[in-house]
C-alpha cells in the first residue's frame, strides 16, 4: 500500500491562500505568488497544455510528485475554484476524490483525470483512493480543511510544504485547527533554489 501525504505550497507566514479566495479567485487575494517558482516549470507547462518552460531541480521535484502519486483527495471548495481554470485535460491525469456534501454524477476529463464526489466523509475518500492507486501513492491536494482533517485523523505519512519567500499577511492558515500536541513531524529531506525552499517532514512513530 502507497503512502498517504501531503505535499503544499507555503507563504513564509504560514498561509496556503489568500483571503477570498472563491471560483473566479483561486487561491484568493495574493495566493498565487506563493506559486510563483512552480509556474515557470516545464512540468507546469506541460500539465496545462502549453509548451515550453524551464528544467532544473525544481522540475525534476514537481515530476517525480506526479510520477509517485496513483489517485487524488481534495475538498470541494478546491474543485470549485479549479473547476473554471483547469484546462479539459486536467493537471492531475489520475482520479481524484472529492469530499463533499453534495452528491454529483463523476466528472471524466480528457488525460485521465475523473473526478468522483464522495460524501461519506475523508475515511471513505481515502480508502476509495488507496483502491484506484494501484499500490501508489495518495495525494491530500487540499484545501486546508481537507488537510487538516487528515493531520487531525494521523493518517498523513508525510508532509512536504514548499515554502516562498513572501508574506501574505492574512489569508488560508495550514496549520489552523491542528492539535500541536497529536501533531509530531520528524525532519526528512530540504533543498532550496532561489524562489522556493522545500522542506520533507514525515509522521514520527
Amino acid at each position: 500500500m502507497g503512502t498517504v501525504f501531503v505535499d503544499v505550497g507555503m507563504s513564509l507566514d504560514g498561509f496556503i491562500a489568500g483571503p477570498n479566495g472563491r471560483p473566479g479567485n483561486p487561491l484568493g487575494d495574493g495566493g498565487t505568488r506563493i506559486h510563483q517558482w512552480l509556474y515557470p516549470l516545464a512540468i507546469f507547462h506541460e500539465r496545462m497544455g502549453l509548451t515550453g518552460g524551464e528544467t532544473g531541480p525544481d522540475d525534476a521535484l514537481v515530476r517525480a510528485l506526479f510520477a509517485r502519486t496513483g489517485a487524488y483527495v481534495m475538498g470541494r471548495r478546491m474543485f470549485d475554484e479549479g473547476e473554471v481554470g483547469w484546462p479539459e485535460e486536467a493537471p492531475f491525469r489520475a482520479p481524484v476524490f472529492v469530499l463533499t456534501h453534495q452528491p454529483r454524477e463523476p466528472w471524466v476529463r480528457k488525460g485521465g483525470t475523473t473526478f468522483t464526489f464522495v460524501t461519506g466523509g475523508l475515511d471513505e475518500a481515502l480508502r476509495r483512493a488507496r483502491d484506484a492507486a494501484g499500490g501508489r501513492d495518495v495525494r491530500v491536494s487540499g484545501g486546508a480543511d481537507v488537510i487538516q482533517q487528515a493531520l487531525a485523523a494521523g493518517v498523513v505519512e508525510e508532509l512536504t510544504v514548499h515554502v516562498a519567500p513572501v508574506l501574505l499577511g492574512a489569508g488560508v492558515w495550514l496549520f489552523e485547527r491542528v492539535s500541536t500536541a497529536d501533531l509530531k513531524l520528524e525532519a526528512g529531506p530540504v533543498s532550496a533554489s532561489p524562489r522556493v525552499t522545500h522542506l520533507t517532514l514525515r509522521a514520527a512513530r
